[in-house]
This record gives structure tokens, C-alpha cells and sequence, in this order.
């Protein structure tokens, strides 16, 4: 397939045979952006473990990331003054489940008190296939509203392995300092590595790569991340 010029001009930039230090693999990808947009920049993270569909979790990036996430509270009573005194954008119960059956899903994020969760299991063939459904593993089915809506208004993001063994994370912007991104990368890698299965023995991880949405992967050494 024929790429344009200059994809193909950043291409040659990145040396396909080196494990980049993770700060000049963020600097390099600063440099060969050429797009005009504020681009996002991505992990991606292989997994080699047999069990890498149960790989799922949840982390929060400090310096955000550059997105800002419509988060919508399912929940009753005064629970709803404090997702709105929080932040969430959107707060209801019934009604707004009864939107989204009706096709409405103005929102990037998911959050239910316990006690609605047997309505809002009924919205599975909706949320779950956007990977929206709450879950308790995660911390979006909680009474604690206000706690929850404040960590996804300020950079917590979810992860999972797609059917590849890959996950694929979004860490920031490219108009972000390198020293945030980096910070950020870090943050998500060892939160990664915390959440290893028990039953994997060794390193279950076998490359990462950095990218920004429209420039071309940079494979970094992530054994000189890990904390």
C-alpha cells in the first residue's frame, strides 16, 4: 500500500532495530509528528500470557489525558446532588435509563450506586458492547459517587486486552511536555505490571510501543520503567 510522503519521511526517523530509552522514544515522537492536529498518544502493550483475556484494569494518569470525559451517575437520592456537586455531566436514574434504551449515549463513562444495578444490567447489549457496562472490579459501581467521578474527570483511564493480547491505552496529547508523558507512560506500565496475573510466572510481557495517532510506532525498552 502506497503511504504519503510524510508518514513515510517519519517512518525513516525510527530506527526499527533499537529499544529506545523511554524519554528519547517520547522525544522522537514529539519530533516526527507532522500532522497539524493535537494528536493522541498511545501504548500499546503485548501480552504474552495465556491468560491475557482476564488482563483488565484501571489507573489514574496525573497529568490527565487531554480528553475531557462526559461521565454519567446512575443512582437515587442524595447520591445524585453529590455526582453533581463532583462534576458528572450527565445524573439521573430510570429516566436516563430509559434514554439509553431509546438510543441515547452521550457519554464516555459509567458510574452506579449497587442499588441500581439490576436496572442497569438490563442495559448490557447496550453498554457492554461500547465497554461501558459499571463494574465493581473497576470501581464504577460504588456509593462512593463523588470519588469516582473526580478520578474520571481527572485522567483515570480503564484498560483491557483486546482478542490479540494487545491492550491499547491512551496517555495524553502531543502538546503535552515530554516530562508529562513520560510520567504518564510510566504510571499506566507499572500499574500494568502490578495487575499481573497469579498464575503467570516470569515476565508475561513481550514488547511496548508508543505511537501518536497518526505517526508510526516507537519500540521502547520497558524494563528500564519499571519502579
Amino acid at each position: 500500500m502506497k503511504r504519503g510522503k510524510k508518514i513515510a519521511v517519519a517512518r525513516e526517523k525510527v530506527d526499527k532495530t533499537v529499544l529506545y530509552a523511554l524519554e528519547d522514544a517520547v522525544k522522537l515522537l514529539k519530533e516526527v509528528k507532522f500532522s497539524k492536529f493535537n494528536e493522541t498518544v498511545e501504548v500499546h502493550v503485548k501480552i504474552v500470557h495465556k491468560s491475557f483475556q482476564n488482563i483488565r484494569g484501571a489507573v489514574t494518569l496525573l497529568a490527565g489525558t487531554g480528553k475531557e470525559k462526559k461521565v454519567l451517575v446512575i443512582c437515587k437520592g442524595d447520591k445524585q446532588k453529590e455526582a453533581t456537586a463532583a462534576g458528572a455531566d450527565h445524573v439521573g436514574a430510570e429516566d436516563v435509563i430509559d434514554k439509553i434504551k431509546g438510543g441515547w449515549i452521550d457519554f464516555d463513562a459509567v458510574v452506579a450506586t449497587p442499588d441500581m444495578m439490576k436496572e442497569v444490567g438490563k442495559l448490557g447489549p447496550v453498554l457492554g458492547r461500547k465497554g461501558l457496562m459499571p463494574k465493581p472490579a473497576t470501581g464504577t459501581v460504588t456509593d462512593d459517587v463523588a470519588g469516582i467521578v473526580k478520578e474520571l474527570k481527572g485522567g483515570r483511564i480503564e484498560y483491557k486486552c483486546d482478542k490479540t493480547g494487545v491492550v491499547h491505552v491512551s496517555v495524553g496529547k502531543t502538546d503535552f511536555d515530554a516530562s508529562q508523558l513520560t510520567e504518564n507512560i510510566k504510571t499506566f506500565f507499572n500499574q500494568i505490571v502490578r495487575d499481573k496475573p497469579s498464575d503467570a510466572k516470569g515476565n508475561y510481557i513481550k514488547s511496548v510501543h508508543i505511537s501518536s495517532t497518526m505517526g508510526p510506532g516507537i519500540k521502547i525498552n520497558y524494563k528500564g520503567i519499571e519502579r
